[in-house]
């Protein structure tokens, strides 16, 4: 694997683990730690912790896309923005947004290694365009 960060980063979004979780394992540093703050609260994941979430999460989907618009590198920090894209299991022929995310990754021995990411669920983008 690349030492790049920012190729570390850019090929783990892109990697397909939400289909094959155990593929996290080869970005994710053993003492990875991210703090998560989304609309349902704040919380600390470990590389334990996130294999557990992804696992349970890919039950739900058909499919799952990782749509990056903004990659951006400081020596090894990291930031990335992006959307997910689902395809339900009740409903596999259409992809649906999901959330929104921006994440700032630190990179340590090749794998990352701290990350802090704010989410937004996908749905919110109409509600807020209304009141325009």
């Amino acid at each position: 694997m690349s030492t790049d960060a920012k190729e570390v980063v850019r090929k783990f979004y892109t990697s397909g683990y939400f289909s094959e979780a155990s593929i996290i394992r080869e970005y994710l540093h053993p003492e990875m730690m991210l703090y998560w703050n989304a609309r349902t609260g704040y919380v600390e994941l470990n590389v334990d912790q996130i294999f557990e979430t992804i696992d349970e999460a890919s039950k739900s989907f058909e499919a799952v896309r990782c749509d990056i618009s903004h990659l951006l590198q400081d020596n090894n920090q990291v930031t990335v923005r992006f959307t997910y894209y689902v395809r339900t299991i009740e409903n596999p022929n259409e992809e649906i947004p999901m959330a929104h995310f921006i994440a700032i990754w630190e990179v340590k021995d090749g794998l990352m290694y701290r990350g802090y990411q704010m989410s937004q669920p996908a749905e919110e983008d109409e509600r807020a365009l209304a009141s325009y």
